[in-house]
């Protein structure tokens, strides 16, 4: 790769969006800004939408602002990847405009649509044998279905359907494509074959299959800047876009998991596992999503719901910096004397639980106190998501080396905690903008390959993608003990609140009715 050639990668996320400037030469990034925006207030509960503008407008100013810290002549960039929340639906009229807000990954008002397409189609098994994975209500399928129930206008409107970073795209290069890595979290395409699945898309509409765009491979561009988008954002218009991904693919490449072993463990709002697979990885019970990845193979992925959600209320809730957090979790024994947090505080994917509540358990005159509310926040959103990857386990997926991304991995606590509940080493990169970093890797990838020198995204993460020797955390053999048997707690605590969950939610609708 030249000297003077540069990728910028874009990370479309719910609260921010990011982006990177990355040299071509030796994968630093010189230079990088942020953008933070939020959903739409005042809706009814289990509904989180967002305004489209707000993207193109963080786009616009992240860029401007990351190619300045950069210094870099903008004629010296080459190609731009788009990385993207998931799920979203983003509805287009005829015209290309999006017709209202968009509906998000964390969404989970679509309970009774999915319900409805899981039956239509013949339950649970006949689901997965169709698809590879299940219809849970944040994926895409389920919120087509809800538009056109209720708001039927709106959907006698919709021409296309896009996923948040296919829009970004369609926004740079007026092409509407799909790749199969976000494809595959619709829940309108078989990940097996990579093909749209005509019997939900049956299910959902008769004419649905003409309003989605076509399925290309991940390696493919999605194209090159539109002329008057290149004249405002100061690029050449051979600009390349690669085909971007969703932020859990991107973040894939973007921590090196393009090979057997490596797992990705992101500590965000949500929480997501995710690991390499050369085959598709199907759980017959539909807990772990059997996605496709960014790179033309597979990520099977669990994901949770509140992460840094949880731990951000427990540390508000007392007025702590990060700093006095820290120090709170550390003055609490491991497994905080019984004191336990269900943290479904916008409900729950895995275990999918879309109703659930949060539920401190184990309170007691010993562990009312800041140190065990705060340290049972952190242990409770981390056994959440060992749940899931206990099953990734029995389905094969066989770590030897976790490492961890996004807010929640910079806390020292934390990282030990995870390494004694994941019973396994753990380390943070040396170059930690994940989603976005790998968004500009897979540009790199894509745009070598367009111009002939072809390499595999093995050879480019194995190249630029390091750990961060002194973030490594190892297992202590009595804190993993301790956990495993929490952990067996709580997925029966659980297991046992879900029919309570459901009848709470009934409660509190006929509530807020009122």
């Amino acid at each position: 790769m030249a000297r003077a050639d540069y990728f910028i990668g874009i990370d479309n996320g719910t609260q921010s969006t990011k982006t990177v400037v990355v040299k071509g030469e030796t994968g630093e990034v010189a230079g990088k800004a942020t953008k933070a925006y939020g959903t739409i207030e005042g809706l009814p509960p289990g509904h989180k939408e967002q305004d489209h503008a707000v993207w193109i407008d963080a786009l616009h100013e992240t860029l401007k602002r990351a190619l300045e810290e950069s210094k870099v002549n903008s004629k010296d960039v080459k190609a731009i990847g788009v990385s993207g929340q998931q799920h979203g639906l983003v509805p287009l009229d005829d015209q290309g405009n999006v017709i209202r807000p968009v509906k998000l990954w964390n969404d989970t008002s679509t309970t009774e649509e999915c319900e409805y397409l899981t039956n239509r189609l013949g339950g649970k098994e006949k689901v997965i044998d169709l698809l590879g994975l299940t219809i849970p209500p944040g994926f895409t399928a389920s919120k087509i279905l809800w538009l056109k129930r209720h708001e039927p206008g709106n959907f006698k409107r919709l021409r296309t359907i896009l996923l948040p970073h296919d829009y970004i795209n369609y926004y740079l290069t007026g092409r509407k494509v799909m790749e199969y890595g976000d494809a595959s979290g619709t829940a309108l395409m078989n990940i097996r074959t990579r093909k749209w699945c005509r019997e939900i898309l049956q299910a959902i509409d008769p004419d649905l299959e003409g309003k989605l765009p076509p399925l290309q491979s991940s390696d493919k561009p999605a194209g090159k800047l539109r002329e008057e988008v290149a004249s405002v954002l100061g690029l050449d218009e051979d600009v390349l876009v690669s085909a971007g991904g969703g932020d859990n693919m991107m973040g894939a490449v973007g921590t090196g998991n393009t090979v057997k072993g490596i797992v990705t463990a992101s500590f965000g709002t949500s929480g997501t596992i995710y690991a390499y697979s050369d085959v598709p990885t199907v759980d017959p019970e539909g807990e772990i999503a059997a996605f496709c990845d960014s790179t033309n193979a597979w990520l099977p992925l669990l994901c949770t719901m509140n992460v840094t959600v949880a731990t951000e209320f427990a540390r508000n809730l007392f007025n702590l910096s990060h700093d006095e957090l820290t120090k709170a979790v550390e003055e609490a024994p491991a497994g905080s004397d019984g004191l336990m947090l269900l943290p479904y505080f916008e409900g729950e994917r895995t275990p999918n639980v879309p109703d659930g509540t949060g539920v401190f358990y184990g309170l007691n005159s010993r562990t009312f106190d800041e140190p065990h509310f705060v340290r049972a926040s952190m242990e409770g959103v981390t056994l959440g998501m060992n749940y899931g990857l206990n099953r990734m386990k029995e389905l094969g997926i066989k770590p030897t080396q976790i490492r961890l991304t996004g807010g929640g991995s910079k806390n020292p606590a934390w990282r030990q905690i995870a390494a004694d509940i994941f019973d396994a080493e753990v380390v943070c990169l040396k170059i930690d903008e994940g989603a976005a970093y790998g968004a500009a890797l897979q540009a790199l990838w894509t745009y070598a390959n367009h111009i002939g020198k072809r390499m595999s995204i093995q050879e480019v993460t194995s190249r630029y993608v390091e750990v961060d020797e002194e973030t490594w955390a190892s297992p202590k053999s009595s804190n993993v003990r301790l956990y495993k048997d929490l952990q067996s707690i709580q997925d029966n605590l659980s297991l046992s609140l879900q029919k309570t969950f459901k009848r709470h939610r009934r409660y509190l609708d006929r509530f807020v009715a009122h």
